[in-house]
């Protein structure tokens, strides 16, 4: 059977005309199954900086990665003889932001900065760069932020997030 990184190099390219690319993938035994979970994130279009939010990805571009990951696993023989489940998603609002594209991705969300030395940061992701953040805490100045000195960053989960007409009605 193929390793993780393997499936991930062979869907990867199936996915490019949906504009989506593969965030992870994980093999775990189910009885006498397998289930191969690949989760597909939309491709930014950027030269490096992201200033507004990304629209998320619909069932409909989830559905249509699902077909296209299927054929290709089908197609090959990666997965070896044994039966398994394919599950197709996107990442979730707890996966930990690690790199750039992450950050890029989360423009506009509520996001919590723990740094070594220094305080942890809360606010709304304003800028994403190729090599920093810019984090807009709700009271104080901006603060940007190199990604090399986040020892760890998630996104806050919001029930009601505010809309950008929420900004102009202040």
């Amino acid at each position: 059977m193929a390793s993780e990184a393997t499936i991930a190099a062979l869907v990867e390219p199936s996915l490019r005309p949906f504009r989506m690319l593969v965030e992870d993938v994980t093999v775990t035994p189910a009885g006498k199954r397998r289930v191969v979970r690949v989760a597909v994130d939309r491709a930014l279009d950027t030269d490096g900086e992201v200033t507004e939010p990304t629209a998320p990805l619909t069932l409909d571009e989830v559905a249509d990665a699902t077909r296209a990951v299927s054929e290709v696993l089908d197609d090959s023989d990666a997965l070896g003889a044994a039966p398994y489940v394919l599950e197709v998603t996107s990442p979730g609002v707890d996966r930990p932001l690690r790199l750039p594209r992450h950050y890029q991705r989360n423009v506009g969300r509520l996001v919590t900065l723990e740094r070594p030395g220094a305080a942890t940061l809360t606010g709304r992701v304003v800028r994403a760069g190729a090599d920093d953040v810019t984090v807009a805490p709700e009271e104080g100045a901006s603060e940007t932020v190199r990604y090399a000195d986040v020892s760890r960053a998630v996104v806050q989960v919001e029930f009601s997030r505010p809309s950008p007409t929420d900004d102009e009605e202040r």
